[in-house]
């Protein structure tokens, strides 16, 4: 074959020109495209707050790092998802470029990838060349040492932000981390564990106080609420930045029919799923999970997992269980738990939530832990359906460990007051969780009957009620009106109603209960005859004796028939009988008396609740039935007892130290019958207020006693 062919190239083209059968292969090699940051000189988070509420101490201390000829230095700002410290950071960029002639330089380190090309595109912004840079991208030379080169070869005094950087491990990897006289360091994370960062200076981002949570409602969403609507709803947020910003934002951008603030928080308060209302802020969220309460924490959970520390997860699943308010560390001490989280791991799973800043420790008399309840209701809300009741009925079991079953009467247990929110948001949590069974729910009911039985028993009369009436709501809408459970709580209800001041309506709330535990339950069962005994008490104070005789006289025959006639609750049956007035009925019973302290004694125990008890009734019926000399001895051997096992302000043993100075008054000692009613009366008006009846008693023989000592010592007009 013959012939001519005529060809040209351009560029970097080639032309061929051959005779025969050729195999040609061609490798064209291109440079690598930009796979960079758009900027590096922007922070690329959209619009900055146009107010930083409640950062000015936290910006101040900031900005003495960016004054002339300030540099080597680094700073980590560290707390919990969405609590601002990217605003923080952005508020120090800006015034580190427009008022301090800064450059300001801005790198996302939330991965490697991103990390590494932010870092490289600063090198390119700080001068160097297309081949060094190439040669960094090709691993031909290492990465960091060249930008660091050129940012300390830097002509302007440089802000470098590190945004994002959670995983630590990215940043160390490769020396990404350093410090150079020309600038200042800004490092943004959740990890807050200090020695992940060697010299730096952490400095800790919280959420905001209530007053400036509130402003930033305000600001957002001007004129839809008050200082106090916002306030509500600021504290219904924890008062985190970003659920702030996504709440204002939602009332500042709805058309139709716009929310107030005040309608906001009502349906806030009502939704089972309060997180997703609040995401409905997020005017354009994109795939940055960032800008959502239900995904800016999964971030964290990925990397504990990614730790080899899946029990962090597990642990933060229980903790969803809990409130959001201090939680005593002791409930997780020696954890038994049917669990995938062992007891071996349960303080590594913790330190874990600790270093990315998911939860914290809260010093104080007792050691605490605290997880902010906006991510507790993201937590719950994914944990998966078949791992619901496993982990209630841990939270439960815990509970229970940490709650006597029969607690005794006396001073206030410490715990007491920080487990009660975590036992009421148990019971809120098995509400919205239709995957928990009947045995993890009444577990739960049995959390809140012990604690407030417990409150009560400690004098906490107040506190009990709230309690069981809060509880009773709960446990109704789960197990039902008539479940035992239920109705005994609403015997607490009841007694501490009874205790408060409030007869009549004690009165009426015991009476209903017998009907209800009477049909539930039967007329002779337990907790039927110990509502008759519940009963008959306000029903001796509103002066209605014989039918609370009857009453009495019921509960003591149908517990000794049930349990016996030593069984302490049927001598504590007895002893009620001597807390009748003065009259035929106690005539007749004050008879038996000295016998049944005797029995008492014999039976449970010279210093049984129920023998002190049994005593002090006994120095009462002896005072009733004029046997003023004996009272004495018994009345003052009784307030003895009780101001030795329950302190002298507990109020059964204030109730001693009245009925002592009833006792001297009668057999004509005065001035100590006024000094003893006078302790009385202070501590019943500081604990029970000076309205209560109890109160207004004390006040009224102190004016009795007063007149008849006057009486005593006047002088014979003769």
């Amino acid at each position: 074959m013959t012939g001519r062919n005529d060809g040209r190239a351009t560029d970097q083209g080639r032309v061929y020109q051959a005779s025969g059968d050729q195999h040609i292969t061609e490798h064209h090699h291109h440079g690598a495209a930009w796979a960079g940051p758009d900027s590096v000189r922007h922070p690329p988070i959209g619009r900055a707050p146009a107010i930083l509420r409640d950062r000015g101490e936290l910006v101040g201390r900031l900005r003495e790092a960016v004054t002339e000829n300030a540099g080597s230095t680094v700073f980590v700002l560290h707390g919990l998802g969405g609590c601002g410290k990217t605003a923080v950071a952005c508020a120090l960029f800006e015034h580190a470029t427009r008022e301090r002639g800064r450059l300001g330089l801005w790198v996302n380190a939330s991965d490697q990838a991103s990390l590494r090309a932010g870092m490289l595109a600063v090198a390119a912004d700080r001068g160097a060349g297309d081949g060094e840079l190439m040669a960094a991208r090709n691993g031909l030379r290492a990465a960091a040492d060249l930008v660091w080169d050129h940012l300390d070869r830097s002509d302007t005094p440089w802000l470098l932000v590190l945004d994002n950087a959670d995983d630590p491990a990215v940043l160390r990897d490769g020396g990404w981390l350093r410090t150079s006289p020309r600038g200042t360091v800004l490092v943004t994370t959740r990890q807050a564990a200090s020695h992940w960062w060697p010299a730096a200076e952490l400095l800790y981002v919280d959420v905001l106080p209530r007053e400036e949570a509130a402003q930033v409602l305000r600001d957002l969403a001007p004129g839809t609420g008050s200082a106090e609507d916002a306030a509500a709803i600021a504290d219904s947020l924890g008062r985190l930045p970003l659920a702030l910003t996504l709440a204002g934002g939602f009332l500042a951008h709805q058309v139709i029919d716009p929310w107030t603030m005040e309608e906001y928080g009502r349906r806030l308060q009502e939704r089972p799923d309060p997180i997703e209302l609040i995401d409905q802020g997020a005017l354009d969220a994109g795939n940055d999970s960032r800008h959502l309460v239900s995904g800016t924490w999964q971030l964290s959970l990925n990397s504990l997992a990614g730790q080899n520390l899946p029990e962090a997860v597990t642990l933060l699943r229980l903790l969803a269980c809990w409130s959001n308010n201090p939680l005593p560390l002791s409930l997780l001490a020696n954890i038994r738990l049917d669990l995938t989280l062992p007891a071996d791991r349960v303080e590594l799973a913790l330190r874990g939530l600790l270093d990315h800043s998911l939860t914290e420790l809260v010093p104080g008399d007792i050691r605490c832990l605290r997880t902010h309840g906006v991510l507790l209701d993201s937590v719950a809300r994914v944990t998966p359906a078949d791992e619901r009741d496993q982990l209630a009925a841990a939270a439960a079991g815990l509970l229970l460990h940490s709650l006597p079953a029969s607690p005794e009467r006396g001073l206030r247990d410490s715990l007491l007051t920080p487990l009660t929110p975590h036992v009421l948001a148990l019971l809120r949590r098995v509400m919205t969780w239709p995957e928990i069974t009947i045995d993890t729910a009444e577990s739960a009911a049995t959390c809140a009957l012990r604690l407030a039985t417990a409150q009560h028993r400690s004098g906490d009369y107040a506190s009990a009620l709230a309690t069981a009436e809060q509880a009773t709501v709960l446990v109704q809408r789960r197990l039902g009106n008539d479940h035992v459970l239920a109705l005994r709580l609403r015997q607490r209800i009841g007694k501490a109603t009874d205790r408060l001041g409030r007869l009549d309506a004690a009165a009426d709330l015991h009476r209903g209960l017998l009907d209800d535990f009477e049909r539930v339950c039967g007329p002779e069962a337990l907790d039927t005859l110990t509502t008759c005994l519940h009963l008959s008490r306000p029903l001796v104070w509103l002066d209605r004796v014989t039918e609370a005789v009857q009453l009495m006289h019921r509960a003591v025959a149908g517990r000794a028939a049930l349990l016996g006639p030593w069984h302490p609750l049927t001598l504590e049956a007895r002893a009620c009988l001597l807390e009748l007035p003065p009259g035929p009925d106690l005539d007749r019973e004050a008879l038996a008396g000295t016998d049944l302290v005797a029995d008492c004694r014999r039976e449970l125990g010279p210093d049984h609740p129920i023998t002190l008890s049994a005593d002090l009734n006994c120095a009462g019926a002896l005072l009733n039935t004029g046997k003023h000399a004996e009272a004495l001895l018994s009345a003052r051997r009784a307030l003895a007892a009780h101001e030795r096992w329950f302190g002298a302000r507990y109020p059964i043993t204030l109730a001693a130290r009245s009925l002592l100075s009833n006792v001297l008054h009668a057999v004509g000692e005065d001035r100590e019958a006024i000094e003893q009613a006078e302790i009385v009366r202070k501590w019943r008006e500081r604990v029970l207020g000076p309205e209560h009846p109890w109160t207004r008693g004390i006040r009224d023989k102190l004016g009795r006693y007063r007149r008849s000592l006057a009486e005593a010592t006047s002088p014979d007009p003769s």
